[in-house]
Formats: C-alpha cells, structure tokens, sequence
C-alpha cells in the first residue's frame, strides 16, 4: 500500500527523536571527594598565607606610625624655633639703635709708593741715538737687551769699546734717519750665554733712556734680536724699585719724539692746499 503524503513528516519526526535517543549523553564525573589529610593541608596552606597577608599590613601600619610621630616631633621643633625667633625680634625692636660700625680701610701699601705702572709693550726714547723704540716689557729676563747687528769690538783709550747698528726689521718703528747710523759706547762687562750652539759672550752698554716719567742709564746686552717681535726688551734690573706692569695694558705713554722724525713726518705729509707751490 502506498505510504500517504500526509503521514511522511510525523515519521521523520519520530526517526528523529528515536535518534536522539539512541546517542549516548557524556556526563562530566562529580571530583573525588577530598581526604581528611588533604582537607587539613589545605586549611593550613590557606591560615599560613592569610598571616604573611596579615603581617605585611602590620609592618606598613608600624612604619606610617613611625613616620607620623617623627613628623610629629619635628613641627613641634619648629614651632618652639619659631617662638624663639619671634622673642628674639621682640627683644630687638626694644633696644637703642646702634651707631653704624665704621671700618677703617687698609692702608696703601708703602711698596707701590712712587712706583711707575707700565704696560706689556712700552715705547723708549734713546736721546744719545736719537730714535725711539718699542720695547717688551718682561720681568722674567734679568738683563735688558737691545737688538744690534755687525758688532764690532774695539780699543779706545785702553777700553774695550763696540760699534754697531741697530737691528731692525722693516716693520720696527724707528727714527729713518738713524736706522742705518753706527753707534758707539764702551763696554760695561760681558755676560756669556749658553745656547744649542755653544757659548756666547756679548757684551753689555749702558745708554740713557726715557719711558714717560722715566729717565735712566741702562744697561742693554747686545744681541742681534731681528727674529723676535720687539727690538728692547727691559729686564727686571731696569724695573726693580722703580716700576710695576700690568700686563692687561699696552703704551701707557706716548711715543717720544725727535726733531729728526718729526721733520721726517712733516716731508712725508701730504700738501695742503696752502703749501701747494703756484701755478
């Protein structure tokens, strides 16, 4: 007999359902039940980590109360250093003013009394050559020295004597007219200078020269100083007792001048309209 339409889905159905059934249902299995041993173990296990718990919190509460009570005791110190201060004020608005206390300066000293202040670099006078010069000022040289070239030595009136040029570059400032003069003097001594090269004896003048205020003999060693700066230098013989430098300043004083180099200058000047000759 043929199976009717309508009877077709309430068999599925029951196909279904009879499936469902057939399938075995997986159940999770209840944990073992624990041991009077084990329960124990973990009751300790649970006491001792609820003391460490418990003693931690008891050592951060001791350490706040430790620093409470230093704050404690250190705003009474400042209150009781206030009062103090505050007493001491009192007292002070209560008392006579007082004179102001006036403080003697010290006085000068007696050393840098008549003492002349020059500066790194100077500019001599040498009235007997008749030029000027410009000089190094060093106090670390004993002797003063003057730059000379084509020394020669000589005999006169049973003295050593030494004629010689002035050693100048073409930068040195000088007197033209007397840049290529000889120049005699009798020798006051010899002093001998060790070098890389051996021994050397030079020999020493004595010659009158100014600097500002200043007008003294001089004692030069001549020695041919071209490869250096300055054609003077001054030594501390020169300074001691007489001069001070301040090595912050240059040419305290002006330049001397000579009737040579001023003529000198007035030809080298330009003409002005009034000294123009006539057409």
């Amino acid at each position: 007999m043929p199976i009717r339409p309508s009877l077709i889905l309430p068999l599925a159905v029951l196909l279904s359902l009879g499936g469902c059934g057939l399938v075995p249902m997986h159940r999770e299995e209840p944990p073992e039940p624990l041991t009077p041993q084990a329960f124990e173990s973990r009751i300790d296990r649970l006491e001792t980590q609820l003391a460490a718990r418990c003693d931690v919190r008891d050592q951060a509460l001791m350490h706040q109360r430790d620093e409470q009570l230093a704050l404690r005791a250190d705003v009474r110190e400042v209150g009781h250093l206030l009062r103090e201060v505050r007493r001491d004020l009192s007292g002070l608005r209560h008392e006579a003013p007082q004179d102001p206390v006036t403080r003697e300066c010290p006085a000068a000293d007696e050393r840098l009394d008549n003492k002349t202040l020059l500066g790194r670099n100077e500019w001599i006078g040498l009235p007997k050559v008749g030029t000027f010069l410009e000089a190094r000022v060093d106090s670390g040289a004993n002797t003063s020295s003057l730059s000379a070239t084509e020394i020669t030595s000589f005999e006169r009136d049973g003295e050593d004597w030494v004629r010689f040029k002035l050693g100048l570059n073409d930068e040195d400032a000088v007197v033209e007219a007397v840049r290529d003069d000889w120049i005699e003097a009798p020798v006051e001594r010899r002093v001998k200078v060790v070098q890389a090269a051996g021994e050397e004896s030079r020999p020493v003048i004595r010659l009158l020269m100014t600097l500002g205020p200043l007008r003294e003999a001089v004692e030069f060693t001549l020695n041919d100083r071209t490869h250096l700066d300055y054609p003077v230098l001054l030594g501390r013989r020169f300074l001691m007792d007489i001069a001070i430098v301040d090595v912050a300043r240059r040419h305290v004083y002006d330049r001397p001048e000579y009737p040579s180099s001023s003529a000198a200058e007035a030809d080298a000047a330009p003409e002005t309209q009034d000294d123009a000759p006539a057409p």
